[in-house]
């Protein structure tokens, strides 16, 4: 009998105790949130003040890449847009200056579209030249955009003259900024190094314009000699161009 008393006093404060610790959570939970709260808040505070800091600096940086970015954009903008007026002051022509609003991934070196057309006074078969030199010619046209076929074009073929030597052949694009040129005689004067023209005697291009130069040689090639010729204008990384409307004299 003293025994199971004894074992119900154990139990009985055992009761007691989780009694108490159950109305203290619930007393706390309902009379004391307000305060661990607040004192929660102070304790984390300075650590909040640091975070806020620290997405508040992260943005800016952010802001300050991006500005940088925009920044390095419009210098190399600035700097197109006064090679282009260099280009045009030195033509005797009047040209039409057209921005490139498509190119395909499938067709990069065979053709661009230009965002100027007929209504502009663009005509089918006029040469367009970029930077550098000549890049093609219009094949297609509509009231407010042109199709340009490539010089690199493996379709594209060019009437040309060396003009150091008035060597002449006809240069095949080979969809790259190389192209092949095939010489018409069979000891032609040339060299690498010479600047290539288009001919005087070319039906689709205005005559003088410069298409590249000579970097390697094959003259013991048959039926003709041939060289390799890298285009003065950057075919692959054209942003502007410019159309000739009429043949230059």
């Amino acid at each position: 009998m003293y025994s199971a008393r004894r074992k119900w006093t154990q139990q009985g404060w055992r009761l007691l105790l989780l009694a108490a610790a159950l109305g203290g959570a619930w007393y706390i939970r309902t009379y004391q949130s307000g305060a661990i709260l607040e004192l929660y808040g102070l304790l984390t505070r300075p650590f909040q003040g640091e975070e806020t800091n620290l997405q508040e600096q992260l943005l800016a940086d952010q802001r300050v890449r991006e500005l940088q970015n925009r920044l390095s954009e419009l210098e190399y903008q600035n700097q197109q847009l006064k090679k282009q007026l260099g280009y045009y002051q030195t033509q005797k022509k009047p040209l039409i200056s057209a921005p490139i609003i498509g190119r395909s991934a499938d067709d990069w070196w065979q053709q661009v579209i230009i965002g100027r057309g007929s209504a502009d006074g663009v005509p089918v078969g006029a040469s367009v030249t970029g930077i550098g030199g000549l890049v093609g010619r219009i094949t297609e046209v509509t009231p407010h955009t042109s199709k340009v076929l490539l010089v690199s074009n493996s379709q594209s073929r060019i009437g040309a003259t060396v003009n150091r030597s008035r060597a002449m052949g006809l240069i095949q694009g080979q969809n790259s900024q190389v192209a092949t040129l095939r010489f018409f005689e069979k000891a032609p004067d040339v060299k690498p190094g010479d600047v290539v023209t288009t001919s005087a005697f070319s039906s689709l291009f205005s005559p003088g314009l410069p298409i590249g130069r000579i970097i390697s040689l094959n003259l013991q090639e048959n039926p003709a000699p041939t060289a390799k010729i890298e285009f003065t204008a950057t075919v692959d990384n054209l942003e502007w161009v410019f159309v000739h409307p009429q043949p230059q004299q």
